[in-house]
C-alpha cells in the first residue's frame, strides 16, 4: 500500500507540473491571440518591417560609400608629387571620408538595435523612420563643413543638431512602440518588466544626444573640446564597456549580466547584431563600389565624336584602342571588388550570429573597400608617370591590405566565441576552417607582397599591380586544390612521424590539437549542409 501511495503522490505531482506548464503555455498563447485579435480589430495597418529595413540599409550604404567620390576625383597636377599631394590635399579628404563612414555606420548600428526591439511597424513609425533617414543622409554634409572650416562653429552646431533630433525621433519610436506592445519583440511582449526595459532603452538612446548638447555648448567656449566630445560619441560603446570592466575589477565584483530582453542595448562586444542586416549593408557597399568604377569609365573613356572623325578618320575602334590600359584596370578592379565580396559571402556562410565586435571589424573593412575607386583612379592616372606610379600602386596595396586584414579579424573574433557565432560543423582545425583561413589570408598576403615588390621594381609597378589583380582570380580557383594538397602532405608527414619513436609523441600532440581529421569521412561536410 505504501508503494502505491507513493506512486500516486508522484503521479499527482507530475500531473500538477504538467498542468502548470500547460496553463503557462495557454496564457502565453491567449496573450498572443489577444494581440492578434487587437490587430484585426484596430491595428490591421501594421506590417513587417523587412522592406523598411532593406530600404534603410540601402540608403545608409549609399550615403556612406559615395563620400569617396570627392577623394577619388581630386585632380593632381602633372608636375606635382603624389606624396606631397597626399600630405597637403588628399589627407584631409581621406580623413573626412573615414570619419563620415564611421559616423554613418554608428547611426546604422543604432538603427539595427532599435528595430531588433521594434519588429512590426505602422504608418506612423514608417514616417518617423523616413525623417530619421533624412537626417542621417545629411550628416556627411555637416561633417564636410566641419572639416573644411574646422574653426567655424556652424558645422559643429549643424552636426550636433542632426544627432540630437535623430535621438529624439528614436526615443519617440521607443515610447510609441511600448505603448502598443504588439509592435515589439515577442520576448518583450510576454515580459512583466516592460516599464524597466523601456526606461533602459531610452537611457541608452539619450546618451548620445545629451553628449552632443554639451559639444554644441562648448563650441562657443572652447571648440577643440567639442571635437573631443564628438570623438567620444563615436567610440562611446567601447569606452563605456571598458569603464564598466575597470569598475568591476576595482570593486572586486563580477560584471552584472543584462536581462535577456534588453540584450540588444548593452555595450558588450558580444552583443548580437542582426546578421541579415550586416550582410545587406555589406552587399550594398560592395555593389555601390563596383558601380562607381564603371561610372568613371563612362565619364572619362568615351572619345569625343569630333576627335574620332578628325584624328582617327571616323574609326571608333582605333580611338578606343588608346583606352586599353583603362579597361584592363577596370576589369582588374571589378574582379578585386567581386572577390572581396566572395570572401565576405563565404565568411558569413559560416557565421550564425554577428556580434558588435564583428560588426566593428566589418565596418573598418568596408571603409577600405569603399576606397577602391581611389585606388583605381590613382593607378590609371599615373600609369605613364614613373615618379608617381610606384606610390600610387603602393597606396592601392595599402587599401587592399586593410580591406582584407579586417575581414580576417572578423573570422578571429568569431573563433573567440565559436559556440555562439560559428556553425557547429565548422570546427577549428577542420578542412572547412583551413580553406576559409586560406581565402581570408590571400588578399593581405598578395597585397603585402606586391607592395614590397614595387619598392624594388618601381619602374614596373603598374604592370605588377595589374598582373596581381588578374592572377588572384586564378589563385581563388586553385585555392581548394592547394589547400587539399597541403592537408594531404601534412597528414602524410604526421603519419611518417608516427612511425618513428621520436615522432610518435609529436604526432599524438598534433592530432590532439586538431591537425588530424580521422573522423572527416564520418562528419557531414559543411558545404553539403549548405547545399
Amino acid at each position: 500500500m505504501g508503494e502505491n501511495d507513493d506512486s500516486e503522490i508522484i503521479e499527482h505531482h507530475v500531473d500538477e507540473a504538467m498542468e502548470k506548464k500547460t496553463r503557462q503555455r495557454s496564457q502565453t498563447r491567449s496573450f498572443l491571440e489577444s494581440v492578434t485579435s487587437s490587430e484585426r480589430d484596430g491595428h490591421s495597418s501594421t506590417q513587417s518591417s523587412h522592406r523598411l529595413l532593406a530600404y534603410s540599409d540601402a540608403l545608409i550604404s549609399i550615403i556612406a560609400t559615395v563620400m569617396i567620390l570627392p577623394v577619388a576625383h581630386t585632380k593632381i597636377g602633372e608636375h606635382e608629387e603624389l606624396k606631397e599631394s597626399f600630405q597637403l590635399l588628399l589627407a584631409t579628404k581621406i580623413a573626412v571620408y573615414l570619419m563620415t563612414f564611421l559616423i554613418v555606420t554608428v547611426a546604422w548600428a543604432a538603427h539595427i538595435r532599435l528595430f531588433q526591439v521594434i519588429e512590426r511597424i505602422d504608418d506612423f513609425l514608417a514616417l518617423l523612420n523616413l525623417a530619421c533617414m533624412m537626417l542621417i543622409t545629411f550628416l556627411p554634409y555637416t561633417f564636410t563643413l566641419m572639416a573644411t572650416f574646422p574653426e567655424n562653429v556652424l558645422g559643429i552646431l549643424l552636426f550636433c543638431a542632426c544627432v540630437m533630433v535623430i535621438g529624439l525621433i528614436q526615443a519617440v519610436i521607443v515610447i510609441y512602440g511600448f505603448s502598443r506592445p504588439f509592435l515589439l519583440n515577442e520576448q518583450i511582449q510576454i515580459s512583466q518588466d516592460q516599464a524597466y526595459f523601456k526606461h533602459h532603452i531610452l537611457k541608452v538612446i539619450m546618451r548620445v544626444p545629451i553628449m552632443c548638447l554639451f559639444a554644441s555648448i562648448f563650441s562657443f567656449i572652447f571648440f577643440q573640446l567639442s571635437y573631443v566630445i564628438l570623438a567620444i560619441v563615436i567610440f562611446l560603446p567601447y569606452i563605456a564597456q571598458s569603464l564598466k570592466w575597470c569598475k568591476a575589477k576595482a570593486i572586486g565584483q563580477p560584471l552584472e549580466d543584462e536581462p535577456d530582453a534588453v540584450l540588444f542595448y548593452t555595450y558588450h562586444p558580444s552583443e548580437p547584431l542582426s546578421k541579415e542586416r550586416v550582410e545587406a549593408f555589406s552587399d550594398g557597399v560592395y555593389a555601390i563600389v563596383a558601380t562607381l568604377l564603371i561610372l568613371d569609365i563612362c565619364e572619362d573613356n568615351v572619345p569625343d565624336p569630333i576627335t574620332v572623325q578628325e584624328k582617327f578618320g571616323g574609326s571608333l575602334v582605333a580611338a578606343l584602342r588608346g583606352y586599353g590600359p583603362e579597361f584592363l584596370a577596370y576589369f582588374g578592379s571589378f574582379a578585386t571588388v567581386g572577390l572581396l565580396w566572395f570572401v565576405h559571402h563565404s565568411l558569413f556562410l559560416h557565421v550564425t550570429r554577428a556580434s558588435r565586435l564583428m560588426g566593428l571589424f566589418n565596418t573598418f573593412s568596408l571603409a577600405f573597400v569603399g576606397g577602391l575607386p581611389l585606388a583605381y583612379e590613382l593607378t590609371t592616372e599615373f600609369r605613364h608617370d614613373p615618379r608617381n606610379a610606384a606610390e600610387a600602386v603602393q597606396a592601392s596595396c595599402v587599401i587592399l591590405f586593410f580591406a582584407g586584414i579586417f575581414q580576417l579579424a572578423i573570422w578571429v573574433a568569431a573563433l573567440f566565441d565559436e559556440r555562439q557565432t560559428l556553425h557547429p560543423l565548422v570546427r577549428y582545425g577542420g578542412r572547412d576552417h583551413a580553406f576559409m583561413l586560406a581565402k581570408l589570408a590571400l588578399y593581405p598576403c598578395v597585397s603585402l607582397g606586391t607592395y614590397f615588390l614595387t619598392c624594388v621594381l618601381s619602374e614596373f609597378s603598374a604592370s605588377i599591380f595589374h598582373l596581381m589583380q588578374l592572377a588572384v582570380p586564378v589563385a581563388f580557383l586553385l585555392l581548394r586544390l592547394l589547400v587539399g594538397l597541403s592537408l594531404v602532405l601534412l597528414r602524410a608527414l604526421l603519419t611518417a612521424l608516427r612511425k618513428t619513436p621520436e615522432g610518435a609523441a609529436a604526432a599524438a600532440a598534433a592530432e590532439g590539437g586538431g591537425l588530424m581529421e580521422e573522423d572527416e569521412e564520418a562528419r557531414v561536410p559543411y558545404s553539403d549542409v549548405v547545399s
